[in-house]
């Protein structure tokens, strides 16, 4: 512990214990923001996509979570404990204790938003903490950055179903547990997520097979799930490594077009090399699809690639899971089992290491 926590700690310990609560407010300086969140109140952020996380560290012996009611499902995670679930409800009005009688001492706190918030509308309204208590040192961030664009699999879909659930709940949704958390955890990367259940690049799931609007496309330069509003500032985030992971809805029934799907593909790698000079974008396909839709996905992907060669990008790449067989089980609705995305992240770290020269980080 630093010096400087340390006699913070030391002053405020008296304080804590007078059984008051102190509001931290969104604003503080010592919270740290990952994904696309919009500040344009800043004392009550918003999102919609998935994996938004906010960390600090605080003192105090009890945190409790201020959200927007009916907000949904978080993991947290307190120092070095397991990661648990909580769900901020209108029936508990947002405030959600997430520990008590903690040792008198600095703690980290990392909360994740686990699901799709486009009907839930969450927002933060910050932390409670014993009297007087505040937040510390900010944490430090990991200096790899990845972002990962996608549809339901990405979302984790039914990830915590067993595969016998007729209908989709967000009590069965986790981010923290699909193959690009994994991913990302294995290089001790930032994350951020794009992605949307049903969502498409040319045609969104059973859509026209002459295209829908909106599609990803559509919705991808803006900071919240909208095709209009607060348009994202691409230079708050720089990813070394983007994974597009998009085609398994655009070739669902009753029929579609490969080449629009090829056309859009092309499109959209442009779109992102705009936003990401540096980057390494890894289109990928799977786990969903097989035969023929599996081959015009990857069809579409390659036209990408060699698109992006012909303008002299060689830091675009292809990737293909293996198809889902059914002998790791099934979440809800046939979507990847946890047991299928942890199969599919130890597919992508070699690749990824491989592209980049980054080592897996051992803890």
């Amino acid at each position: 512990m630093k010096l400087r926590q340390l006699l913070l700690l030391l002053a405020l310990l008296p304080l804590c214990m007078l059984g008051q609560r102190t509001h931290i407010s969104p604003s503080d300086a010592g919270f740290v923001y990952e994904g696309r969140i919009s500040f344009a109140n800043a004392d009550a952020p918003r999102w919609h996509y998935p994996g938004v996380q906010i960390r600090c560290t605080f003192t105090g012996t009890s945190v409790r979570l201020l959200t927007k009611p009916g907000s949904g499902f978080f993991i947290c995670q307190i120092d070095d404990a397991a990661p648990f679930k909580v769900e901020s409800t209108t029936d508990n009005e947002g405030e959600i204790t997430l520990a008590t009688g903690l040792p008198t001492a600095l703690h980290s706190l990392c909360i994740t938003y686990a699901i799709e918030g486009l009907t839930k509308h969450p927002a933060f309204y910050g932390l409670s903490l014993d009297a007087g208590c505040q937040l510390g040192e900010r944490p430090q961030q990991p200096a790899r950055k990845m972002e990962f664009i996608g549809n339901s699999i990405t979302c984790g879909f039914g990830i915590e179903g067993d595969g016998t659930e007729k209908k989709f709940s967000y009590s069965q949704q986790n981010i923290t547990l699909t193959y690009e958390a994994l991913t990302a955890q294995a290089f001790d990367a930032r994350w951020q997520v794009v992605a949307r259940s049903g969502i498409g690049l040319y045609r969104n799931c059973n859509g026209k097979r002459g295209g829908d609007y909106p599609t990803m496309r559509d919705y991808y330069d803006y900071t919240l799930f909208a095709t209009s509003g607060e348009r994202w500032d691409f230079n708050r985030y720089q990813p070394d490594v983007v994974c597009v992971n998009l085609g398994t809805n655009d070739t669902t029934n009753p029929g579609y077009d490969a080449e629009l799907l090829k056309r859009e593909y092309i499109k959209f790698v442009k779109t992102l090399r705009s936003h990401y000079p540096q980057a390494a974008i890894v289109l990928l396909t799977g786990t969903m699809i097989r035969g023929q839709r599996l081959s015009d996905v990857q069809a579409a992907q390659q036209a990408a690639v060699e698109a992006a060669r012909q303008r002299g990008d060689k830091a675009v790449y292809r990737f293909d899971f293996t198809p889902e067989d059914g002998s790791l089980g099934y979440g809800t609705m046939k979507h990847p089992s946890r047991a299928r995305h942890q199969r599919m992240a130890e597919e992508l770290i070699p690749f990824i290491s491989q592209l980049t020269g980054w080592e897996t980080i051992k803890k």
